[in-house]
């Protein structure tokens, strides 16, 4: 159960920040909303349950942001049991060589030292929760990269070796950490993925869309509810003995 939990989700102002937080929600969480964009403020009007959504804007880049999001949520409710680290971004789409430094730094910066700023912000009030988790959100492309998507596929396998270290870190005090691995989930998102990637190719979006379904075992895209369901599900009680793992939600895209 996660009823009385409050949980924080970075990037929660829309695509899969907002479904993970909405299915929180829906399970009873209390949810604080964490996110550069405004449109937290629209996640917390589908919540529709002010006395337990809390929307903080937010920059993973910024520590001091970081800090006083994590302060704002534990002086609203008291504490914090779960952080889901779902900030991210697609980094650019070109061969290496037309990728230069400052986009690897940003990529690795939100991606991955994002991930350890939120998480070492909230470390202390994990511990002391009864039922502390993290989970963050990495991608197959931290397992199976796609060609000219190299900082992207850095940071995601970064980001899963994050999770096994802060796995062993943690455990003394029963805070589990897990990753999901997305495959190319529904949505906004993807499809402007498709759309620079088609550009870089010189060919149809479509036909790069085709590309990636031949290459899963089930020709559909993820629902991004899925990735949501397992996340919730994975802070719950039901799952105090798994941690360390990194889960595939991929449509069979990946396979270890």
């Amino acid at each position: 159960m996660i009823a009385d939990d409050t949980v924080l989700v970075t990037g929660a102002s829309q695509g899969l920040g907002r479904e993970i937080a909405v299915a929180f929600a829906d399970e009873g969480a209390t949810v604080v909303l964490a996110a550069r964009s405004d449109g937290i403020y629209e996640t917390a009007e589908l919540i529709d349950a002010p006395d337990r959504t809390l929307a903080v804007e937010t920059d993973v880049t910024d520590p001091e942001s970081v800090e006083d999001a994590v302060d704002a949520a534990v002086d609203a409710f008291g504490g914090l049991d779960c952080l889901v680290n779902n900030a991210g971004i697609a980094g650019p789409t070109a061969p290496l060589e037309e990728t230069s430094d400052d986009e690897w730094l940003e990529t690795l910066d939100v991606n991955v030292v994002g991930v350890a700023r939120v998480t070492r912000a909230a470390a202390p009030h994990l511990r002391e929760s009864a039922q502390g988790s993290v989970v963050n959100i990495a991608s197959i492309g931290g397992k199976r990269p796609y060609a000219n998507r190299t900082p992207y596929a850095a940071s995601k396998m970064g980001l899963i070796g994050v999770t096994r270290a802060l796995a062993a870190e943690f455990g003394a005090d029963g805070v589990t950490v897990n990753a999901i691995c997305p495959g190319p989930v529904e949505g906004d998102r993807i499809r402007s993925v498709f759309e620079r990637q088609a550009e870089e190719a010189g060919v149809p979006v479509d036909a790069v869309e085709g590309e990636v379904r031949e290459s899963l075992m089930l020709d559909d895209l993820v629902p991004p509810a899925e990735v949501a369901d397992l996340a919730v599900h994975l802070a719950s009680a039901e799952s105090r003995h798994v941690t360390g793992q990194d889960i595939n939600v991929s449509s069979g895209g990946a396979w270890y």
